[in-house]
């Protein structure tokens, strides 16, 4: 007796200390060791003074500038101290994108409960242990509805299955908000699949069960508004009761009005923060990418998602942790790129077994057939739209996948479990089917947990560079060391650690990390761009024009390169060249006050001053908080003999920068002379 319940007891603790252990390595809450500073709990504090805004003021400098959502501009907000990255702006105030689901069931309650905050990365622990334990009842209600006749230990097997097959090691090891909204919505969902299956199993408390699913599913579309469409899941009682019109109704009355009521107040807090029911705030984030302008769905990307998600292998080796990123195929236009995606037909090969579900109600009664068969057809719509709507996104990522991957493993363990028992009296066939099933689903789980350890250097090496932003340059080699024991063969923290070595002087032994970078990824122009900074830093102008040229011919389109090869030329006294080079990338990118601001010294340096005040005025324009551009056109309209207005410029830059000791001296020098 006691084996029947330790069994299960002891695969449910080794899931879930899996996704603890998986979590903790890759915190990257040491960038803000005080949990109040996380977006989650800034949006609690929010809620509790009455506002949906954070409790957290955009700051000045942002705020004046031109364009706020210009990811040049905003650079330096986004990614340094103020951590403005990924938030929404709106009229003044930030907010979170990621839903208020989160913020509501568990930070707030936690908060009033405690009188302490919650780390982000413990929530998503949180979330994912309830979505796998939801998913488990499911699996034994499933088992002893169906299945009896099935081995334990295969349902043992099973279990393991949706705890760590379903891509949720992946997702663990940023625990994020991102991955706080994310998690959520799979806790849910899974609850709502539960609710689901009761309402179709027990007709007495039918319309209970599904108010219940209904509920789950709309604080599942609260935390991620992507599942929306996946709500038709509700209807699948409704449509297998409509035969008996009046049932059906009832039922549709609890499938809709409290999902509708949830849906109501989404959008009276969307409305109360963006003067619209529908917007989620996604148009005013703050991204590396302009979001105002960009198409997030399309069927342009659909092809090229589809690959990502589902063909696209991983790269292996034959030392640890032998998974590393796929390498992708160049994006369609208006797509924001893959970010550590995976193929899950070709790396979760027991994902292929869901094609096997229909064999769970073979050989059975009209009822039983019926009853199971729409269970698996909500299960295979759920998947089927939320699959296709991250499809149809402008930007591929493998956290994304936890949308659907867990529901279609859920299906393929529905096909393990149809396969044990139809070849059940057929030994050598079932012998042969339990090993098929067993090493795909081996396979699945070691990619998964390899996978996340590979997931840990891409976690660790944007830590890394987030201290390199805020100059904690040791600290910032530290990290990016440790992202490479993780996987050696991640190039991007090859290249981080170079420059970081380059920047302590370390030469030679920055080359070699370049060098390592491009040999892992000799396709990739970023190094090529990196190493030529590294070394115009040092001086050595020649050899970084030949690394800006290399990654000009890669990456034609790259105006970063474009300016920085123009300053090492004018470096070299080429100025017509540098000219050439810059124009070259405002065409490009024409809101690139960079670019204007190399073009303005280049005219200033060959004595053409008014066209130098008319390109840093460009400049300025574009970034109004920017010391440096202020300076430069002060010191322009000094030559020009423009000293009052030189004068605004200089006071201009000691607002935005009080230590600027050479804008505090050209100041003095000008009102002695007035």
């Amino acid at each position: 007796m006691k084996d029947a319940w330790r069994s299960p007891v002891i695969i449910c603790a080794l899931v879930i200390g899996s996704y603890a252990c998986i979590a903790q390595w890759g915190n990257l809450e040491s960038l803000g060791p005080n949990p109040s500073e996380s977006s989650y709990n800034l949006l609690v504090e929010g809620l509790r003074s009455g506002q949906v805004c954070l409790n957290k003021k955009a700051p000045p400098g942002f705020v004046r500038l031109a364009d706020p959502y210009d990811p040049i501009a905003n650079s330096r907000f986004r990614l340094g101290p103020d951590r403005l990255h990924d938030l929404s702006y709106y009229k003044g105030r930030l907010y979170l994108y990621f839903g208020v689901t989160p913020a509501l069931i568990l930070f707030w309650p936690f908060a009033a409960l405690t009188g302490e905050y919650l780390f982000e990365s413990q929530a998503v622990v949180i979330f994912c242990t309830l979505g796998f334990l939801a998913s488990v009842i499911l699996l034994r209600m499933l088992w002893r509805s169906y299945f009896p006749e099935v081995s334990a230990w295969v349902m043992l097997a099973c279990a393991l299955a949706l705890g760590l097959a379903t891509g949720v090691p992946v997702l663990l090891p940023r625990a994020a908000y991102n991955e706080v909204a994310i998690s959520c919505g799979y806790m849910f969902t899974m609850l709502a699949l539960g609710a689901v299956w009761c309402a179709l199993h027990e007709p007495g408390r039918q319309s209970r069960w599904l108010a219940a699913a209904s509920v789950a599913y709309g604080l599942a579309v609260g935390a991620r508004p992507s599942l929306l469409l996946g709500a038709v899941v509700l209807l699948t009682p409704v449509a297998q009761a409509w035969p008996d019109w009046r049932r059906a109704w009832k039922l549709l009355i609890a499938a809709t009005i409290p999902i509708a009521l949830i849906g109501i107040g989404l959008m009276l807090y969307n409305y109360s923060r963006f003067d619209n029911p529908l917007e989620f705030g996604i148009r005013y984030q703050l991204t590396g990418q302009p979001q105002v302008t960009q198409r997030f769905f399309s069927l342009h990307y659909l092809w090229f998602n589809f690959r990502a998600y589902f063909l696209q292998p991983a790269r292996w080796s034959a030392h640890f942790p032998f998974v590393h990123e796929a390498i992708v195929l160049p994006v369609p236009a208006g797509h924001g790129g893959v970010e550590a995606a995976f193929g899950i037909l070709t790396n979760i090969p027991l994902a292929w077994l869901a094609l096997a579900s229909p064999f769970a109600w073979r050989s059975r009664s009209a009822q039983a057939t019926s009853i199971l068969r729409w269970f698996v057809v909500a299960a295979v719509l759920f998947f089927v739209i939320c699959a296709l709507t991250i499809c149809l996104f402008s930007g591929a990522n493998s956290r994304y996948e936890v949308d659907f991957l867990p529901v279609l493993v859920l299906l393929a363990v529905i096909g393990v479990l149809g396969l044990e028992r139809m070849l059940m009296g057929q030994p050598t066939r079932h012998r042969a089917a339990r090993w098929c099933w067993g090493v795909l689903l081996f396979f699945s789980v070691a990619f998964n947990l390899f996978a996340s350890i590979a997931y840990h250097a891409f976690v660790y090496n944007d830590l890394g560079n987030a201290l390199m932003l805020n100059g904690r340059v040791q600290e910032a080699i530290r990290i990016h060391e440790q992202a490479l024991r993780f996987d050696p063969d991640y190039a991007e923290a090859q290249n981080s650690l170079a420059s970081e070595l380059f920047a302590l002087g370390k030469v030679q032994e920055g080359s070699q990390h370049f060098e390592r970078s491009l040999q892992i990824r000799p396709e990739w122009a970023s190094t090529h761009y990196d190493w030529g900074n590294a070394l115009a830093r040092s001086e050595k102008f020649e050899d970084a024009i030949s690394q800006y040229q290399e990654a000009l011919r890669l990456k034609p389109d790259y105006p970063d390169a474009h300016n920085n090869l123009g300053i090492a030329l004018m470096a070299l006294g080429k100025s017509q060249e540098a000219i050439a080079e810059y124009k070259r990338a405002l065409e490009i990118n024409p809101k690139y006050p960079q670019a204007y601001n190399s073009l303005g010294n280049a005219f200033f340096q060959e004595g053409k001053t008014e066209d130098a005040i008319t390109q840093y005025e460009k400049a300025v324009l574009i970034w109004p908080d920017s010391a440096d551009l202020h300076y430069n056109l002060g010191l322009a309209l000094e030559k020009m003999g423009r000293t009052p207005e030189a004068i605004e410029e200089y006071e201009q830059v000691l607002n935005l920068q009080p230590d600027f000791a050479a804008a505090g001296n050209a100041l003095k020098r000008l009102r002695a002379g007035q």
